[in-house]
């Protein structure tokens, strides 16, 4: 799934090349990460890649070897709601309904045999409809930014784990609690269904939708006008959160969203004053800054900042604070 929009990590992260088209951890982008990662042990043919209209361009330039029939195409941006329905539409309407794998591509995972060996057993577990599995990681923070769920001690089978709820971003002290609290994982929004479990969940919950996009033509002015149409909402709330058939495998393998400017700080080596810098960047009695510069830049006297110069724009921000990058930005009318 590479359709975002990455606004969190504005200004380096635009919407015409969103953060999962940038090498933000390593000299590869993200998605191209995340494409030689399965790329390992699954067929090149059975790798495909959900993405926006605006974002093909760049898709075929970084994955070249990515052919279109395995690019499914979203006409606009409208979360991971309809994203995920479009992609069950285009499999059933091909004929396919093996078990899908869906993952983000702007995810660090580090041990990819672990992935694969969690993968096959959710998909074990996925193959009866309407049978939704998910892959849970193992706290190790008390995190605020990511969502949480809450299994059954008792196993449905082998690893495999019936969920109870799910819980949206919290606070600092619900996160907290939710960290020292035992059958509790964080949502990795890896996916792990069939199509059809797809269609019987949109079907039921998300009607509106689904009934839009089951019976539409191959016409791209028709997709268009029908996407455009749709709400935008994300898979969690369209349908995980009412599921009643979800599951997840907790996993304890280094995994990271990469979703906030301080996620790097897992990442890059700092100096001896606790700065991330990149680029021609001189701190001076500051500590604890990230500063990703693109002009020469002189730092003095400030601490746990957020700095970030691009021929986009500019952010300075608290690190406190950087949950509100994304208000803030709709706020300004999105620069």
């Amino acid at each position: 799934m590479a359709g975002g929009k990455g606004t969190r990590f504005w200004p380096r992260s635009t919407l015409a090349a969103p953060k999962q088209f940038l090498p933000l951890i390593s000299g590869e982008t993200m998605i191209q990460a995340t494409y030689r990662r399965f790329l390992q042990w699954i067929p090149r043919e059975h790798i495909y890649v959900a993405t926006a209209q605006r974002y093909v361009p760049l898709l075929e330039r970084q994955l070249p070897e990515l052919d279109a029939e395995r690019m499914i195409v979203e006409p606009e941006q409208k979360d991971t709601g309809p994203s995920v329905a479009l992609a069950a539409h285009y499999f059933l309407k091909n004929g396919i309904d093996d078990v899908v794998v869906m993952a983000p591509s702007d995810q660090y995972i580090a041990d990819g045999d672990a992935l694969r060996e969690a993968l096959c057993e959710a998909a074990e577990a996925a193959e009866s409809v309407p049978s939704v599995v998910t892959l849970g990681i193992v706290p190790t923070r008390p995190e605020t930014g990511y969502g949480y769920m809450v299994y059954e001690e008792k196993p449905f089978r082998n690893r495999v784990h019936r969920v109870k709820s799910f819980i949206e971003k919290p606070n600092l002290p619900r996160a907290e609690k939710l960290y020292r609290q035992p059958h509790t994982v964080w949502n990795s929004g890896i996916f792990i269904w069939r199509p059809s479990t797809i269609a019987h969940y949109m079907g039921k919950l998300q009607p509106d939708i689904w009934d839009a996009l089951k019976n539409i033509s191959d016409d791209p002015a028709e997709l268009a006008r029908t996407y455009s149409a749709l709400p935008s909402i994300s898979v969690d709330y369209a349908v995980m959160e009412k599921a009643e058939q979800l599951f997840t495998i907790p996993v304890d393998f280094a995994w990271d969203d990469i979703g906030l400017w301080t996620s790097l700080e897992r990442f890059h080596a700092s100096d001896r004053d606790g700065n991330i810098a990149n680029g021609d960047v001189h701190p001076f009695e500051s500590s604890g800054n990230i500063v990703f510069s693109d002009k020469k830049t002189l730092i003095i006297g400030v601490r746990d900042l957020i700095i970030v110069s691009t021929e986009e724009g500019l952010l300075v921000c608290a690190k406190s604070e950087e949950h509100k990058i994304k208000q803030a930005l709709a706020a300004a009318g999105g620069l």
